[in-house]
């Protein structure tokens, strides 16, 4: 019985998280305070009730309307908070209750958040990504790397990324990626250390290749339409965070098999 209440626990807490990353979400890009006002519609702007505020169960029983004006609800904020309590879920039992725990789920979360933006408005905010560079260098000793590791990894994140968008600007005359890709990946390095960033952005340009074949093959989207790299950049982090020892050690073992 104990482990199936923590469990619960663990996914309520990240569905609660969840319900907070969707303020985030709709008001960052709008430069809003997300302290305040109080959450509310964002076409009728009633307020919203707190029995109305429950994280998923809400949504259900509205059947994705507003009480007051009817209008639809996206559908996005109870994925997000479906999505953040299952990853508070599956961190609990991979981590269990050691210290590093805390740092991931709020790496994670901060990724979550910057996904969700740079989907919907393709911009990342500085809000998320600047002071999370330095939280991640704070949390460095419970990530099991060293300052300099994670300082380092945040300088060659970024300056890696700058350099590629500066010579693709050179070449091409035209903006590759913006700034905020490049302080996404610093904010990665600075969580993930050096090697850990590294692999990011390799699974991350990797992904992002094969969004652009999709948006250009099944979608009939041009060459120049932009896409959500930071979303890429994100799952990519998190692929690194979870499995990029493992993927890089069976890459190692299947490149040596051919000498």
């Amino acid at each position: 019985m104990e482990p199936f209440l923590f469990s619960l626990f663990f996914f309520l807490l990240g569905a609660s998280a969840g319900s907070f990353l969707n303020v985030c979400i709709c008001r960052l890009p709008e430069k809003e305070s997300i302290v305040s006002p109080r959450s509310h519609c964002p076409k009728c702007s009633k307020e919203i009730l707190i029995r109305d505020n429950i994280p998923i169960v809400s949504y259900i029983l509205l059947g994705g309307r507003c009480r007051n004006c009817k209008e639809k609800i996206s559908v996005l904020y109870p994925l997000i908070e479906l999505l953040t309590g299952l990853v508070f879920l599956y961190f609990f039992y991979l981590f269990k209750l050691r210290l590093e725990l805390l740092p991931n789920l709020i790496f994670v979360c901060s990724l979550i958040s910057i996904s969700a933006i740079d989907i919907k408005h393709r911009i990342i905010p500085n809000e998320i990504s600047i002071p999370f560079i330095f939280l991640g260098i704070l949390f460095s000793p419970l990530l099991h790397i060293t300052w300099l590791d994670s300082i380092l990894g945040a300088l060659i994140g970024g300056s890696t990324l700058y350099l590629i968008a500066a010579v693709y600007s050179f070449l091409t005359k035209k903006e590759g990626m913006g700034m905020g890709d490049v302080k996404l990946l610093a904010m990665i390095g600075a969580f993930l250390g050096v090697r850990g960033v590294l692999l990011a952005l390799v699974f991350g340009s990797f992904l992002g290749t094969l969004g652009g074949l999709f948006m250009i093959i099944w979608k009939g989207k041009g060459r120049e339409y932009p896409i959500p790299f930071g979303l890429f950049l994100s799952i990519g982090a998190v692929v690194t965070l979870l499995w990029g020892n493992g993927l890089l050690r069976a890459y190692m073992e299947f490149i040596m098999s051919f000498r």
